[in-house]
């Protein structure tokens, strides 16, 4: 069993900045991929960013691409999600989740464990 906890969420004005984490416990992370997703009010959740076990490779939905930076600390068993130059657009409910089999990667059916999310309110 893998337990995720996000934290970092807030209330901030557009074009701010946040960095969300993903702390792991029960088992290390260090093996698995991990991903971050997100979910609006009344809307599927959707992909943002995924991070291979090593951390060398990364990749992220359009909408983010060159705001957000996903990284991991293995040593620490925590995933981050550096966001910067933050939209509305961009208000949901973050959550993290593990892909223990590598059948993840932007699918949210792929992902083994899941946190409970973190809100970031974005305000114009």
């Amino acid at each position: 069993q893998v337990q995720l906890v996000e934290s970092g969420g807030g209330l901030v004005q557009a074009g701010a900045s946040l960095r969300l984490s993903c702390a792991a416990s029960g088992r290390t992370i260090s093996s698995y991929a991990m991903g971050w997703f997100r979910q609006a009010p009344g809307k599927e959740r959707e992909f943002v960013a995924v991070i291979s076990w090593s951390g060398r490779n990364t990749y992220y939905a359009n909408s983010v691409k060159g705001r957000f930076t996903i990284s991991r600390d293995n040593a620490k068993n925590t995933v981050y999600l550096q966001m910067n130059s933050l939209k509305p657009e961009d208000t949901a409910v973050y959550y993290c989740a593990a892909d223990l089999f590598g059948q993840g990667l932007t699918v949210v059916a792929g992902y083994d464990y899941w946190g409970q999310g973190t809100q970031v309110t974005v305000s114009s």
